[in-house]
């Protein structure tokens, strides 16, 4: 089996959607399969000295003037509007590049399927046009919208453009037919493949979460956790993680705990100055800044609960990677959370209103806190659900199984 994997950004540096072609690449070579990769020339160093040199044949498209241009535009732009628009554009640009290329490597090489595993975005276009292999695209997530009650504090003006996106991306895929002519579109979940374009036949879609967890470095070894509770939250420092509410909600416990806040971005500074007027000599709040994944697992170890208040949270790697760890999640009943949160791996609190959510939220972080035993038979049960259901391997085993299908099905097709 040779596959060929597209992506704009193949990386583990980089981390949120850029993991997850590297996982592929990884899992996929050691499953056995020949696998060449595509992607941009800005992770070349990345991928040179790292342990995916060998797992791969890689391919690369080198920046162009017209994503430059973009991006010094997106730097003068309010961040509502540059993460809608501007890195949208330029997201548009390197794929449509990376098409062309596609379409030249499969006139050099026979491929028996090729692959699209990012952007996740169900709406934007796949530039994967006319190619001889079949193509799997996804898995997608997306089709996410702020909830009702935090939509004005929280979307920050970008509804309207998030509106205009999706009519323009409506349009651009009725003109640019890649997911249209996919022999298979994978979506996370059901909201996702109700955003799918229209014209897309149904019937070649079918859900896989694109999550997943790499169990070789997310086990770490048994610890006893502190006699303080340590609640820990980890990702991005940006408006719609909803930090402001954690800090509220921690603030309002009537015991002695811990916050530690891991990762950094454009909010950190009113983050901490809004921390400082509300830190208790018992309730300290801590801000790590960005840190390797073997120190945020470790943290994730001995932490009492990882905390997710997201309000615009398509996946969430983070809540398995916690549950790895052997540790339940407090998370927003919305979007990506949903998928993971049982009632028997953490608790999910619904995103009804700023002073309900603030309550709800420093009741759970309470009824964890004084209860270790529950904590660790969620942990326990959290573990198992990972092994279960979100492992790398399995994750490339389904998708292996994918890729034998629809190379069957096109060789019985050309009989």
């Amino acid at each position: 089996m040779r596959a060929l994997i597209v992506a704009a950004n193949i990386s583990a540096r980089m981390g949120g959607e850029a993991i997850l072609p590297w996982h592929y690449v990884r899992e996929l070579s050691a499953l056995g399969v020949e696998v060449h990769a595509l992607t941009h020339a800005r992770v070349r160093e990345e991928i040179s000295d790292g342990p995916l040199a060998d797992a791969a044949a890689f391919h690369y498209v080198e920046d162009a003037a017209l994503e430059r241009f973009l991006h010094q535009l997106g730097e003068i732009t309010p961040g509502a509007l540059r993460e809608t628009v501007f890195n949208t554009a330029i997201s548009a640009v390197t794929l449509a590049r990376m098409g062309r290329k596609a379409r030249a490597l499969e006139r050099e090489t026979s491929f028996d399927v090729i692959h699209q595993p990012t952007p996740v975005s169900p709406q934007l276009p796949s530039f994967l046009t006319g190619m001889r292999a079949p193509v799997v695209i996804g898995p997608l997530n997306g089709g996410m919208d702020y909830p009702p009650a935090f939509e004005k504090d929280y979307a920050r003006g970008s509804s309207a453009a998030v509106a205009v996106a999706r009519s323009v991306s409506s349009l651009a895929n009725n003109l640019i037919s890649g997911k249209r002519q996919a022999s298979r579109l994978l979506a996370a979940n059901e909201r996702t493949l109700a955003a799918l374009p229209e014209g897309v036949d149904r019937s070649r879609a079918a859900i896989l979460v694109e999550n997943g967890v790499d169990l070789d470095l997310w086990s770490p070894p048994d610890a006893p956790r502190p006699a303080t509770p340590v609640f820990v939250f980890v990702g991005r420092l940006v408006w719609w993680k909803a930090l402001d509410l954690l800090i509220d909600a921690f603030a309002a416990l009537n015991a002695p705990a811990r916050l530690v806040i891991i990762g950094d971005g454009p909010e950190r500074a009113a983050l901490e100055a809004q921390a400082k007027t509300k830190t208790h000599p018992d309730r300290p709040i801590e801000f790590l800044g960005f840190r390797p994944q073997t120190e945020i697992r470790d943290a994730l170890a001995a932490a009492t609960a990882l905390i997710l208040p997201s309000m615009r949270e398509c996946g969430g790697a983070v809540v398995l990677e916690a549950f790895a760890c052997q540790t339940p999640a407090i998370a927003t009943d919305w979007g990506g959370p949903q998928d993971y949160v049982t009632p028997e791996t953490g608790i999910l609190i619904p995103p009804n209103g700023r002073a309900d959510f603030i309550s709800t939220l420093k009741d759970a972080m309470a009824a964890l806190a004084g209860d270790p035993a529950r904590v660790r038979s969620m942990g326990v049960a959290a573990r198992a659900r990972v092994e279960a259901l979100y492992s790398w391997r399995a994750k490339a085993a389904a998708m292996l199984d994918i890729y034998k299908e629809i190379a069957s099905q096109k060789a019985s097709s050309q009989e």
